[in-house]
């Protein structure tokens, strides 16, 4: 019985082994792949059809060229580390594998940087093309998503002048958009977390061209914002900052101010943020508490009175108060304007007063344009850099 038990085991073991030295039954070679590394989608010239622009990496020319030798819109001929191919079609489905009647390898997601869409196509509303990519198993649902000014093809033939890719040029450049806070940084799930929410309005970073011919560039330049899944309107920087003051999304950046008591400016350098909505029901009517603490250092300064005096810093400090609350107020107001509630207020309310939420939630479009919001700023400064007076010639006497 024991010598049975031994050679079952040891046939075990034997057929556990074996089948470590299996291969990897599923795997895809890198020559047999289209690696995506970012994708327009519009809405195709003339027609009601969707056009799918996708910008394959070119790995066999990926080393030897340099940025500025771009890329081919069309057909596969020309040097450059890239190919942005396109296709037409009736769904997000069927254009995407119709791709294999135009290209020799099946294009690969998982790497795709960014996903833009055309502004006509956002007006006409996006989300049976975003089913496509939230079901797909290969997309990434961090990729970051934009809103072209116009055609997002065109914004992904502009070559980067620091990028061998231009998908990989704009991920870099939506990620050094945390020095100002002037833009919105949003990716695939957070937008699709707003699209799911009864009442919070999605955004998205608008990106366009800058310049013609060999000088184009791109240049984000406002927020997009969305009604449900249809494009409505826009935020300019000032206001998208006011939002993100709002939402606790400030990182960093500078906000100018007037020297007191003397002509000439002081840029002050965000260095940390904190705010905080709260909400209350106040004669059934909903009420919107918004409190910012922010601190800050001098960065520079044009006029030559020192900064550093506690009337001075006082003084500074209350300019920066009122900076921070136009910049809230103005984004509230094109919020209002455009009746979208970017800011999920409808969302506190619900979570905080549910009983409540349940008797104005039908009602929210109508409330929101007229929601009493109070603002509550609190700006410190706390540092002048390596100068405490400037370096100024002293003043005549």
């Amino acid at each position: 019985m024991k010598g049975l038990i031994k050679i079952i085991v040891t046939l075990l073991i034997i057929i556990i082994l074996t089948l470590g030295t299996t291969g990897c039954w599923n795997r895809r070679e890198l020559p047999a792949l289209g690696i995506v590394m970012g994708v327009g989608i519009d809405k195709a010239e003339g027609t009601d059809k969707l056009e799918i622009t996708a910008q394959i990496i070119k790995t066999s020319e990926l080393k030897s060229s340099t940025p500025e030798e771009g890329g081919t819109g069309s057909g596969s001929s020309g040097a450059g580390a890239y190919w942005n191919v396109k296709n037409s079609g009736e769904s997000m489905f069927s254009t995407v594998r119709g791709f294999t009647h135009r290209t020799s390898r099946k294009l690969y997601w998982p790497h795709n940087q960014i996903i833009i869409f055309g502004q006509s196509l956002a007006e006409q509303g996006i989300q049976e093309y975003l089913d496509f990519l939230l079901r797909d198993q290969e997309t990434r649902l961090d990729v970051l998503m934009l809103v072209a000014e116009d055609k997002s093809s065109d914004i992904l033939s502009v070559k980067s002048h620091l990028e061998k890719i231009p998908s990989v040029g704009i991920s870099d450049l939506m990620d050094s958009q945390a020095a100002n806070s002037q833009t919105s940084v949003i990716r695939l799930n957070q937008f699709v977390t707003r699209l799911m929410s009864p009442t919070t309005a999605p955004i998205a970073p608008i990106i366009s061209v800058q310049g013609k011919a060999d000088n184009k560039e791109l240049a984000v330049s406002g927020t997009a914002v969305f009604k449900r899944d249809k494009l409505i309107g826009q935020m300019n920087k000032e206001e998208t900052r006011g939002l993100l003051w709002v939402i606790n999304e400030i990182k960093s950046g500078i906000i100018d101010i007037k020297c007191p008591d003397q002509e000439g400016t002081v840029s002050l350098e965000i260095i940390n943020a904190k705010s905080k909505i709260t909400s209350e029901i106040i004669d059934h009517k909903p009420y919107i508490k918004i409190d910012v603490k922010e601190e800050g250092n001098i960065g520079d300064q044009s006029c030559t009175a020192s900064l550093v005096s506690p009337d001075a810093v006082a003084a500074i400090e209350e300019k920066e108060n009122e900076a921070i609350k136009d910049e809230i107020e103005s984004a509230l107001s094109k919020a209002k304007k455009l009746n979208a509630d970017v800011f999920g207020f409808g969302d506190i309310l619900h979570k905080k007063h549910p009983k409540e939420w349940q008797e104005i939630k039908d009602d929210w479009d109508k409330i929101f344009p007229d929601l009493e919001v109070e603002i509550l700023v609190e700006a410190k400064l706390r540092r002048s850099g390596n100068l405490g007076p400037p370096a100024a010639p002293p003043e005549k006497e």
